[in-house]
């Protein structure tokens, strides 16, 4: 990009492509960076530990030199770097050791993202692939009633589902089913 106000699109593409991954041990056989790549990282929420995670693997995790002062128990018993509280106060508290939030918090929205990715999936689908899974969908519940589908499975079935018609269905004769069909998917996806 040039340095030319408003100027945002750049014709070129990028100038140094990487040909190879980047390897945190690739030239440093150090004992650290042998620790730091078997450091298993426990008590925080998922998108905590995806941080930790890349620090690692790209070589931007700092240590700890000494021990930090936990927020809870105003103790020097934190021995992780990126963490706020110790190990104790956050088991006994339910929340992430780095953020704070409760792990039911985080979990919450974890799933409403999953419910929302499911939907903007069933939008981009053609009509006919649309119908067709939410017609697997029906058949599903009618034999597990007590089970509702979850977000990978009914992933990995779309690509096993035949889209021809070899079901059956007409498309034009079915649409009050189709309706049916889709209010049980609109409580099958707010049940995530």
């Amino acid at each position: 990009m040039s340095c030319a106000r408003g100027n945002t699109i750049r014709n070129r593409p990028q100038k140094h492509k990487n040909k190879t991954t980047f390897k945190n041990d690739l030239h440093d056989t150090s004992k650290k960076t042998k620790v730091l790549n078997n450091l298993e990282v426990n008590g925080v929420c998922e998108r905590c530990k995806e941080i930790i995670q890349w620090k690692i693997k790209y070589k931007k995790y700092k240590t700890l030199t000494a021990p930090r002062k936990c927020v809870g128990c105003e103790q020097k018993n934190v021995k992780y770097a990126y963490h706020v509280l110790c190990k104790n106060c956050a088991t006994q508290k339910c929340i992430c050791a780095k953020c704070c939030k409760p792990f039911d918090e985080i979990q919450k929205s974890i799933e409403e993202n999953e419910a929302n990715k499911y939907q903007s999936i069933l939008k981009n689908l053609p009509e006919r692939k649309r119908r067709t899974l939410l017609r697997y969908i029906k058949k599903q519940q009618d034999g597990q009633e007590t089970s509702s589908p979850t977000l990978e499975a009914l992933l990995s079935e779309i690509d096993k589902i035949n889209f021809d018609d070899d079901d059956g269905y007409d498309d034009d004769d079915n649409n009050s089913k189709d309706c049916s069909s889709e209010e049980n998917l609109q409580t099958s996806v707010s049940s995530f």
